[in-house]
């Protein structure tokens, strides 16, 4: 059994940009994005400010976005580092396996991945996480090398605490599209 504590935090900030980014776009009409909760029980609670201490997770978690954009189904997971690569320790079998079977029904999955000591933001597609996950399962590298995030997945932030993340969606959408029009062929 899973255990919750104030570590469960990590990368709030980053997510509430992703939160306060997707009220835009539904605002704006442009998508539509649920945060999906992690179903947890309390098991500690402070009395004096009514907050959880300690809870387990009832059952895994997908993805952290769930969502469409313009007709296309989009699941995605928000991940933030301090160093130079993403550990693959922070990426969940669970999610890697809801992101391939999204795939497959052919919705786009995806990381918006965070590198904090650069401050900078990055679409990472699923094709490009599955091949690390399988060779982290064979053995190889356990973590993805900032060099890996194309810069044309770069995502832009402006000063109102916007991630404009629907351009690298559009891109990767693209390449998924012309990928799938030349397997066709």
């Amino acid at each position: 059994m899973a255990y919750w504590n104030s570590r469960g935090l990590r990368g709030s900030a980053f997510e509430e940009m992703i939160n306060f980014t997707n009220e835009r776009y539904r605002q704006a009409g442009l998508a539509l994005f649920q945060k999906i909760p992690t179903p947890i029980t309390p098991v500690k609670m402070d009395q004096e400010s009514r907050t959880i201490t300690l809870a387990y997770f009832e059952k895994q978690s997908t993805v952290d976005y769930i969502g469409v954009a313009q007709g296309v189904p989009i699941a995605f997971d928000a991940k933030e580092t301090a160093g130079k690569s993403l550990p693959m320790q922070n990426i969940h079998p669970h999610q890697v396996a809801f992101m391939a079977e999204f795939r497959r029904q052919r919705g786009l999955s995806f990381l918006l991945v965070h590198f904090s000591a650069k401050d900078e933001y990055f679409l990472l597609p699923f094709e490009i996480l599955k091949a690390y996950w399988e060779n982290a399962e064979r053995g190889g590298r356990k973590s993805i090398p900032y060099d890996a995030f194309a810069q044309k997945y770069l995502i832009e932030k402006s000063g109102n605490g916007l991630l404009h993340y629907l351009d690298a969606v559009s891109l990767y959408l693209e390449e998924t599209e012309q990928g799938s029009d030349e397997n066709a062929e």
